[in-house]
């Protein structure tokens, strides 16, 4: 595959072309991390495409290799692993709190200690999350204003 990056002028659109014999998993991938860098993420619900604006999302789960992202009242499949998601979604709000999960810290409405280390985070959608205890420590440094993990 040939890679080609072209300098327009400042009043010109900037547009990302891509040229391909099929639409393979690759290319959906690339497409998928290129919109999540403007801030949506693809994903599926029903079977229908659907663009999900980033800020939007509460949090993202892996279950049975498969991640869901969760709104305030939907969820939907995207085809990323989740530390892809992760890596997409560094330098933003997200943060891992579990093994399988990243919570949006700023859709969480009050945080407080439960048993063993562990903290319960009360979202906006009235959900709640169970932070490990494995994450307690990045989780501290994150509302502290220190950089994520």
């Amino acid at each position: 595959m040939e890679i080609s990056v072209k300098k327009i002028p400042a009043g010109e659109p900037e547009v990302l072309e891509i040229r391909c014999h099929k639409v393979s998993d690759d290319v959906r991938e690339i497409v998928s991390f290129v919109k999540s860098r403007q801030g949506q993420l693809s994903a599926e619900t029903d079977g229908r495409k659907t663009e999900i604006p980033i800020v939007d999302v509460y949090y993202a789960e892996s279950v049975d290799n498969r991640v869901f992202i969760y709104t305030a009242k939907e969820s939907c499949e995207i085809k990323l692993k989740l530390y892809e998601l992760e890596e997409m979604l560094k330098g933003r709000t997200f943060l891992r709190v579990q093994k399988g999960m990243l919570l949006n810290l700023m859709k969480v409405k009050s945080i407080k200690p439960a048993l063993g280390g562990r903290y319960t985070a009360f979202l906006g959608n009235s959900e709640e999350i169970v932070i490990s205890r494995k994450y307690v420590a990045d989780l501290k440094k994150a509302l502290k204003g220190g950089e994520e993990k």
